[in-house]
Parts: structure tokens; sequence; C-alpha cells
């Protein structure tokens, strides 16, 4: 049978009875006044619990927090490379190219006239893609912009219609003007 702590302690000779009984006698008492409700209860290990657990919980809201928003940023990715793919149009291979500003540096796309024309116009947009430049139209890049506004290169505004009072309309621009 195994032998209590009290019991050990007393075969090994580090207390002797006397000490024993007084530890017993002050435990009686103490047990006696906390049920009377005249010693308080020692409840600072309690509060360190509470504590640590209140940490615990405001670290792992934090954590759910983050994956929240990694879970919606890689959703709003998602949603954007669907715009993209489905609204781009073919790349074209030609000579002839439409340059603009990315980061600080000059990028050319292969374009078209009318492709040049809408993209000066503004119905349509250039947006990154993959490490790429992609061509697609001004209401897709538009939802495009309110997801991620980084991915819009280039989005110039409308031209609205050539006013009347305009001395210059009757001239026209001359077609081959590029930078």
């Amino acid at each position: 049978m195994s032998m209590s702590l009290r019991d050990q302690l007393l075969k090994a000779g580090l207390v002797n009875e006397k000490q024993v009984k007084q530890a017993a006698k002050q435990k009686q008492k103490e047990t006696k006044l906390q049920n009377k409700g005249l010693l308080d209860k020692d409840t600072s290990q309690q509060q360190a619990i509470k504590e640590t657990l209140l940490q615990k919980q405001v670290k792992d809201q934090e954590l759910n927090q983050q994956q929240e928003e990694k879970k919606r940023r890689k959703a709003i990715a998602a949603e954007i490379k669907q715009l993209i793919v489905n609204a781009r149009l073919p790349r074209l291979d030609t000579e002839d190219y439409y340059n603009f500003v990315d980061h600080k540096k000059v990028k050319r796309i292969a374009v078209n006239e009318v492709i040049r024309d809408k993209l000066v116009k503004g119905s349509l947009a250039i947006v990154s893609f993959e490490g790429y430049y992609e061509v697609v139209p001004r209401d897709v890049a538009l939802k495009i912009k309110e997801r991620n506004e980084q991915r819009i290169v280039v989005l110039n505004e409308q031209k609205k219609e050539a006013d009347e009072d305009d001395p210059y309309k009757d001239y026209a621009v001359p077609d081959d003007l590029m930078w």
C-alpha cells in the first residue's frame, strides 16, 4: 500500500511528529475559517489562470481574423482571375504597339488600330495578370478596380462627345501620332 506524503517525510526523518500535528491543526483552522467566510481563499492562482485563458482567447481571435483575411484575399484573387480570363481580348501578333507606364517603366502591348482607339477613349483597359498584361472591357476593369485597384494599369477616362463650341472640332488628329 502506498504511504502518504506525511508518512514518507516522517520515515525519511525530514519532519518530526510535532511538526506534522502542527501542520494538520493549521490546515483545519484555515478550512473552518474559509467555511465561515472569515478567511479569503487564495485566488491568485485562479486569477492567473483566468488571465492566461483570456490572453489565449485574444490570441486565438487574432489568428482567426488573420486566417479569415487570408481566405478573403484568396477569394478576391480567384474572382479577379476569373473576370480577366473570361473577358480578356485575344493577344495580337502585330508590329503595332500601345505604350504605357507601369511602375515607372514604359511597357508595351501589341494592338491594332481599333483596340488603340478604344484604349485611348477609355472603353478598354489594360490589367496586370500573372506577370503579363491583358486588355479587358471597361466594365470588367471597373469590377476589378473595386476588388484590387493595383491590378489596373491603364484605365483612361471615357471621352465625352465633342463640344459643339469646340473651335478645333473640324481638324482631324493625325493617325501616325504615337509616343
